[in-house]
């Protein structure tokens, strides 16, 4: 999702203006259409703040061709935006994905996020409720263009006793809708990310213009997280840099090691969940939640000794509740799925693609039970040669000490 804020009396001048004549013009009925998809009808002040907030993103960008023939430029922001626009046509080239207007266009929006999404989940269960809105259908997370009115929403649904998760999103997909006006465009949040993660962004949002299921999204975000990945893996390889690719390398490894960390914290708390004798828990299970989550924060505190102090993801652990673990849970669950579907395909994008949209023509209950196959045979061969491997490094050791002796 965008982040920035645009709260500067330009653009509220060119909101109020434009908002004078948007029922006489086409493009801005379909920007209202587009509020509807975005908010649902389901409450008047959600509606116009989802509204206003993509009204407002949309008048702030500018067209990054334009920007880089100005002369009072940044440097630094020269910089980013050319690197943006060779990562964007090497996604059209070589990822074969949508060559449209999104990401050609640039916007400050003045805050450190585009929109923060609200996640809740109840006590005892990695379930996350969802909201039901036209086009887009039902999704497990609440945006919100202002952080205090999503901090309002958290708090009323902590009132219903629920567990909930505030995080700001850097950008979001349109799912490209808005490309005859202008696509989702780049954001302040994000055009100084590391090449590598720049890169990553825009892939997994572009791979939402490929495809989008309704009502599923685990479904929609593990597929755009598999492009992510996989097509980082081929911009590294041919077009990074020697220390890009280092760097990418060390961010890439810490990133895994957490993604592994809360995966196995995941699988233990949905064990414990699946044994309780009622919805509300008994005090065993609940003793055994919290001692899960207490393995889980000692088992980060080690990781981050090993990382030499990088502190990256201590909000995310300080805040870790199961709404937090089921909102992860549906960008990498059937990633190993997705990527195995991507090697039966010839590691061709065209007809990964097409099988991805095969795919998605089963019923939601064939489609996952498939996924989860496939997901469980990739992680079963990742065992099997991490094992090796280690057995491999064993002997080898074995042999070194031989030889010394």
């Amino acid at each position: 999702m965008p982040n920035g804020t645009v709260n500067d009396d330009t653009i509220v001048h060119r909101w109020r203006s434009g908002f004078q004549c948007f029922c006489m013009n086409a493009t801005r009925l379909f920007l209202l259409l587009m509020a509807v998809w975005l908010s649902g009808c389901a409450d008047t002040r959600y509606y116009w703040q989802s509204l206003r907030g993509q009204w407002q993103l949309m008048q702030a960008a500018e067209p990054i061709a334009q920007l880089l023939t100005r002369d009072d430029l940044a440097p630094p922001l020269r910089q980013r935006l050319s690197t943006s626009q060779a990562i964007r046509d090497f996604a059209v080239a070589d990822l074969h994905l949508p060559d449209n207007a999104s990401y050609r266009r640039y916007a400050d929006l003045r805050r450190p996020y585009a929109v923060w999404n609200v996640v809740a989940a109840p006590e005892m269960s990695l379930q996350p409720r969802t909201w039901c809105f036209p086009v887009a259908g039902c999704v497990s997370y609440r945006g919100y263009f202002a952080k205090a009115d999503a901090l309002a929403q958290a708090d009323a649904l902590r009132s219903q006793g629920l567990e909930v998760y505030v995080y700001g999103v850097p950008a979001y997909s349109t799912l490209g809708w808005l490309n005859r006006l202008g696509g989702d465009p780049l954001l302040n949040t994000w055009v100084n990310y590391p090449d590598g993660d720049l890169a990553r962004l825009m892939f997994h949002e572009l791979a939402h213009q490929v495809l989008y299921v309704p009502d599923d999204t685990m479904f929609n975000e593990s597929f755009a997280t598999a492009v992510e990945r996989l097509g980082v893996q081929r911009w590294l390889q041919t077009q990074a840099t020697p220390d890009t690719r280092e760097t990418d390398a060390r961010l890439a490894q810490r990133r895994q090691e957490f993604r592994d960390l809360t995966r196995r914290t995941r699988d233990a708390l949905w064990q414990i969940y699946a044994a309780q004798p009622t919805a509300s828990g008994s005090t065993e299970t609940k003793a055994l939640k919290n001692r899960a989550m207490q393995a889980f924060r000692d088992a980060y505190a080690q990781l981050k000794l090993r990382w030499g102090g990088y502190a990256g993801y201590d909000d995310w652990v300080a805040q870790a509740n199961n709404a937090s673990f089921a909102a992860q849970a549906a960008y990498d669950q059937w990633v190993p799925g997705f990527e195995t579907l991507f090697v039966r395909e010839g590691r061709d994008w065209r007809r990964f693609f097409d099988a991805v949209r095969q795919l998605s023509q089963q019923d939601a209950a064939a489609r996952a039970a498939q996924l989860d196959a496939w997901t469980r045979a990739a992680q079963s061969a990742s065992s099997a040669l991490a094992i090796s491997t280690s057995s491999r490094s064993m002997a080898s050791i074995g042999w070194a000490q031989a030889a010394s002796w």
